[in-house]
């Protein structure tokens, strides 16, 4: 029997990406999956379809996690497919870079609202059924800009270091409810995001990191299946870096 069977994940920003490789993780460890997305349908579709192949259920659920309302009309939805979600990744995420003196209420109210109030929005929905029924998996995906910070992403550092301290507070809250709450924080890995870096830019990244290369998107996703395994009832409140060693 797989790990994960009979269990029910919902991945944020599962579209593409992080959020892809997670979602496809998962199921390959026996979950059902709830995939929620943004503005890409043939991209989530195409995750739907590579996880029914084989043979998991899987739905999804279009929806801007920075809108509260938005996200309660989203949950009741996942809810009626899926009764019980005990597996909540919360990976979507966004960038507005600027250096602070030039950066206004748009661009950092924009990340913040995406990074730190949607994970605390999907958490605030679905954490009550997760302790009611005596089991819980959540997993953020922060970010090692959280913890060392970077020049023009004052916002994105923030709002990531925030996820972390909101993390590390619910895991005391839920430690005794059979519930662990734990971050991953990714270093520079290969994805849309960091498609459009230069190339001059991309290449100082792989200097500084010392395994000299950036990651995969499945480096991240093991490491959260991992998390999500009911073995792994010890662990919470940590955050976990996966960045070549960028960040020590």
């Amino acid at each position: 029997m797989l790990p994960l069977q009979g269990k029910v994940a919902m991945v944020t920003g599962a579209g593409r990406g992080i959020g892809r490789a997670i979602a496809l993780a998962l199921a390959r460890q026996g979950a059902d999956m709830a995939i929620n997305y943004a503005s890409n349908d043939a991209a989530a579709e195409e995750v739907r379809d590579q996880i029914r192949a084989m043979g998991r259920r899987a739905e999804l659920f279009k929806c801007d996690i920075s809108d509260d309302a938005k996200v309660h009309a989203m949950g009741e939805s996942v809810n009626k497919a899926f009764p019980l979600v005990q597996i909540l990744v919360n990976n979507a995420g966004i960038t507005r870079d600027k250096t602070f003196t030039k950066m206004g209420h748009a661009e950092w109210d924009a990340v913040v609202d995406t990074n730190l109030k949607g994970p605390v929005q999907m958490t605030h929905f679905f954490l009550p059924q997760m302790i009611e029924s005596g089991w819980g998996r959540i997993i953020n995906i922060t970010s090692v800009i959280g913890q060392m910070g970077n020049f023009g992403q004052t916002n994105y550092a923030a709002a990531k270091g925030g996820l972390d301290a909101f993390s590390k507070s619910l895991a005391r809250e839920t430690a005794r409810k059979g519930v662990t709450v734990n971050c991953v924080a990714p270093g520079f890995i290969r994805t849309d995001m960091t498609s459009g870096v230069p190339e001059k830019a991309l290449q100082h990244i792989k200097d500084i990191t010392p395994m000299g290369r950036m990651g995969e998107p499945e480096e991240i996703a093991e490491v959260v299946a991992f998390l999500a395994d009911p073995k792994q009832a010890f662990i919470t409140g940590q955050e976990i870096g996966v960045n070549g060693g960028l960040y020590m």
